[in-house]
């Protein structure tokens, strides 16, 4: 019997059986995942070039960015090295670290999602106050207590799957260390670890998702009173791509996560999480910034402000390759 303590590894048995597709494969998921990085590193980066875009909208949306680096580094990286070197070994130590990190980010997003609809809910129906109340200390606060918020939330899981005793079989049915697949191999009765589990995520999801929609439904009714067709429309375009990667992400999870024992294939929950951990976070800067004017201005404005400092640099370094075949 393998538990805690044991000396043992686990194998990730991956997404497919099939060794023939592990190649294209690992070409897909890493040009997502440089697409992730990439998408997302321009985020911060222009929010924090650009003063213009220094508003608590932008503060969180480069937070998001932030986080879904880090959110998407947990699990990408051994996958593709599962896919490339077939190295699917896992120690168990390394299995709850990857466990507590993935929970800990996923429900930080959850409550980062509620801080942006708290915030789009004040800039729109209440904009009187909104600069009163959305202030820098008030937005850090937010941004803090979603982070120490969802640390505390990754642990529990992670605790209680850590006590279960793991028999013979210790062949992880998934491409990472996720909680319905660890409660498959685990020999102990884990009747209570699945109830505690079940709860806490309808907790978390549905409690954040009720309270994000009651936020977009005010923030609907306080947009179809606007009488100005172009505010009108700007504030619908905002709120549109913001609700669009809240369903995304939700109904995913929801789907993984608060639902009865089920009947659904390995292969449909691998396809589901892949949705939620490799696809969601690039879609999210493509959604909610890149397509966004103020963000693509700011963009342009930074290349154009770069790009003469890019030419001196390559000249000097011309001149500095010339003189040096002078010499030789």
């Amino acid at each position: 019997m393998l538990n805690q303590s044991s000396e043992g590894d686990f194998t990730v048995v991956g997404l497919l059986n099939i060794t023939d597709t592990n190649i294209p494969l690992f070409i897909v998921f890493l040009l997502i995942f440089l697409v992730t990085l990439s998408g997302n590193l321009i985020i911060i980066t222009v929010v924090i070039m650009d003063q213009s875009l220094q508003t608590p909208m932008y503060f969180f949306l480069s937070s998001l960015s932030f986080l879904e680096i880090w959110y998407t580094t947990t699990i990408v990286p051994k996958l593709l090295a599962n896919l490339l070197l077939k190295s699917n070994a896992i120690s168990f130590a390394g299995c709850m670290t990857q466990l507590f990190f993935f929970v800990s980010f996923g429900a930080t997003e959850c409550y980062l999602l509620l801080a942006m609809a708290y915030d789009r809910y004040m800039a729109i129906c209440k904009p009187l106050y909104y600069s009163r109340l959305m202030d820098t200390r008030t937005c850090l606060q937010l941004v803090a207590g979603s982070w120490v918020t969802g640390m505390m939330t990754g642990l529990i899981p992670c605790l209680l799957i850590s006590k279960l005793d793991f028999c013979d079989s210790h062949q992880i049915n998934h491409f990472f260390c996720d909680i319905p697949p660890l409660l498959e191999i685990s020999c102990s009765d884990i009747y209570l670890t699945e109830v505690s589990i079940f709860i806490l995520s309808l907790i978390v999801l549905f409690g954040s998702l009720m309270l994000t929609l009651v936020s977009y439904l005010s923030i609907v009714i306080s947009i179809l009173k606007i009488k100005s067709n172009s505010a009108r429309n700007k504030s619908f375009s905002t709120c549109g791509a913001h609700l669009t990667v809240v369903l995304l992400y939700y109904g995913t999870m929801i789907f993984m996560y608060v639902r009865p024992h089920s009947n659904y294939s390995s292969h449909m929950k691998k396809f589901v999480s892949v949705f939620y951990t490799v696809i969601t976070p690039g879609l999210n800067p493509i959604i909610y910034s890149l397509r966004n004017k103020e963000v693509r201005g700011s963009l342009k404005k930074i290349v154009r402000r770069m790009l003469p400092q890019l030419q001196d640099i390559t000249k000097k370094n011309l001149s500095v390759h010339r003189n040096i075949s002078c010499i030789f």
